[in-house]
């Protein structure tokens, strides 16, 4: 008992993500409960799942055996976890990453998470001031691709704009160029705002490597990232014409972004249709 009292004090940040799912019942998550458990909460494996990361990491995290978790892990964990403003913060602070005016935010609020949990009949997703996604709902998830299959690398929309793109995404020439203005421009407020953000900076000399974004960025332009058009190409209900409008919140620097269908179009019975007939079926298709 002694030697896990130690344990326990030397590793803060596992001592809490094991009290965290040791209160949470698996079908209150959507998980089924079928066989009898040795032990109440949520099993390492299943809060791995729900997080998109690995059950060796999470016990790696929990036994004080990993590095300091990034703060976008540490967000995907509360999510999972499904904790609420307080206890993210306080997990954020066991990882290391206490508030700071030169870090740019990457807690989810409650409120927000709560909207974005109850739309659903619009894909919406959850982005930090340089465009790493934080959250999301399931139909954003089924129009797009689950984000919780690929890294971290893959939910950055910089990233996969200017180096990967991701498939299902369709945008004419003439969209394409003024999404990419945008979303450089945006970030060029993002690194005013944050000068001293090694991650925001990190970014930049990354983004740096590709001509478009060379291109763009030796431009002066700085203004808000609002709006953009593009088609989502679903494998089952084919092309769906959307329109991407960001909403700032307060105080948080987040991006909410919800998409909503092109009008004149049949979008909106596609959405609908993905929502209806089953997202845990469209998320299957990748």
């Amino acid at each position: 008992m002694a030697g896990c009292g130690i344990m326990t004090w030397m590793n803060p940040l596992g001592a809490a993500l094991r009290a965290f799912r040791g209160r949470l019942e698996p079908t209150s998550v959507g998980l089924a409960h079928h066989a009898p458990r040795r032990v109440t909460g949520l099993r390492r494996g299943e809060l791995a799942m729900l997080a998109g990361v690995s059950a060796e990491y999470v016990a790696q995290l929990e036994q004080g055996r990993a590095k300091t978790p990034s703060a976008q892990v540490c967000a995907a964990l509360a999510r999972a976890l499904r904790l609420n403003d307080e206890e993210q913060a306080h997990l954020l602070r066991l990882a290391g990453h206490s508030a700071d005016p030169d870090r740019i935010p990457r807690r989810v609020p409650i409120s927000v998470r709560r909207v974005a949990d109850q739309i659903s009949a619009s894909p919406l997703a959850v982005y930090d001031a340089a465009w790493q996604l934080l959250h999301w709902n399931p139909l954003f998830a089924a129009t797009w691709g689950d984000p919780s299959r690929g890294d971290a690398e893959d939910r950055n929309a910089m990233i996969t704009q200017f180096e990967r793109r991701n498939a299902r995404v369709r945008q004419t020439a003439a969209e394409q160029a003024w999404f990419e203005q945008s979303l450089v421009a945006d970030l060029r407020t993002t690194t005013g705002r944050y000068p001293n953000d090694p991650d925001v900076a990190t970014l930049v000399e990354r983004l740096n490597r590709t001509p478009r974004f060379r291109e763009l960025w030796a431009s002066p332009t700085v203004a808000a990232h609002e709006s953009a058009h593009k088609t989502a190409v679903h494998p089952t209900v084919g092309e769906i014409a959307l329109d991407a409008n960001i909403l700032a919140t307060q105080d948080s620097d987040l991006r909410v972004v919800v998409l909503t269908a092109r009008s004149g179009t049949d979008a909106q019975r596609k959405l609908d249709l993905l929502a209806t007939t089953g997202v845990q079926e469209a998320l299957h298709l990748d």
